[in-house]
Order: structure tokens, then C-alpha cells, then sequence
């Protein structure tokens, strides 16, 4: 299907709350230490660096991105 003029369409970025990307942020770092050892490279790369956009987000929004053990 074609968008309609002024529609939201998959061409724009999505919007979280600040609670969403924490719980993303969760997520990935699951994702990443559950990773196999035969995991490409690239997809690991590519999730760290979304790991790192995210930290840097939630940095300059004054949350602490590391959890407290």
C-alpha cells in the first residue's frame, strides 16, 4: 500500500519514551551477552553500537545507564 500525503509512514524514526528505551536498553544487553559464539560479527557490532546510541541518549536525558549491582 502507498502512504497517504501526511501520513506516518515507516520512514520516520520512532519515538520512545524515556521508559521504553530503558527497557530496550535492557533488552539488548540480554541480547548481546546471550549471543552463541558463532554469531556474525556485524550483528553483534551493530547491537553494540545501538547499546552505545542508547546509553548516550539516556546520558544526556540524566539517567545512569548502568544498572547497580
Amino acid at each position: 500500500m502507498r502512504a497517504i500525503h501526511g501520513q506516518l509512514s515507516d520512514n520516520q524514526p520512532i519515538r520512545r519514551s524515556l521508559p521504553e528505551k530503558q527497557k530496550q536498553l535492557r533488552e539488548l544487553r540480554e541480547t548481546l551477552a546471550g549471543m552463541k559464539a558463532h554469531t556474525t560479527p556485524s550483528l553483534r557490532d551493530s547491537v553494540r553500537k545501538r547499546i552505545a546510541e542508547l546509553e548516550a541518549e539516556l546520558r544526556t536525558a540524566g539517567v545512569p545507564t548502568r544498572p547497580k549491582a
